[in-house]
């Protein structure tokens, strides 16, 4: 009976260290300037506890791009950039909030659902072109406010932080 009880408890630990998490594979330094640094809850990192990001690097992740109107243009403009779900992804960030940071030290939070609940860009260009800092880049976290009503509202338009530098997962 105890070798039967060896045996299963075994085979049990051997099932699980089977399947336990492979460790997350290194995130290649940037060749670049860093224009993106998270730190916080996350898998992969680059720089000490934080993993840290260029231009090339956000421009490697599938662009997604939408035209939307804004609070803050006269015309509707187009956004092109990764989604943010894919750069948490690429991070294997975890965690209920995003805490985001600009140039400027605005804050932000944002929580972690609307990334893949609402297709929210890492916005990297406007119309096609990139976004100057004079002009709220490099970066512009940006929710497609014309694709559902509730999005055009003020919550949503202060989470929609320009001259994004970082990001803390919490």
């Amino acid at each position: 009976m105890l070798s039967r009880r060896l045996l299963l408890v075994s085979l049990l630990c051997s099932l699980s260290t089977a399947h336990a998490a492979e460790p997350a594979a290194p995130l290649a330094p940037p060749k670049g300037k860093v224009v993106l640094t998270v730190k916080g809850n996350i898998g992969v990192h680059n720089k000490g506890n934080e993993a840290v990001l260029d231009m090339a690097m956000l421009s490697a992740l599938p662009q997604h791009s939408f035209t939307t109107n804004t609070p803050w243009s006269k015309e509707p403009l187009k956004f092109t950039g990764p989604k943010l779900i894919d750069v948490l992804n690429l991070l294997k960030a975890q965690g209920t909030t995003i805490k985001a940071a600009a140039i400027n030290d605005y804050q932000i939070t944002i929580p972690m659902e609307d990334a893949s609940r609402f297709d929210v860009v890492v916005a990297r260009l406007i119309n096609d072109q990139p976004i100057p800092v004079r002009e709220r880049g490099p970066l512009f976290v940006i929710y497609p406010f014309d694709s559902r009503a509730e999005l055009r509202a003020s919550t949503y338009y202060e989470r929609s932080i320009w001259q994004l530098k970082s990001l803390s997962i919490q």
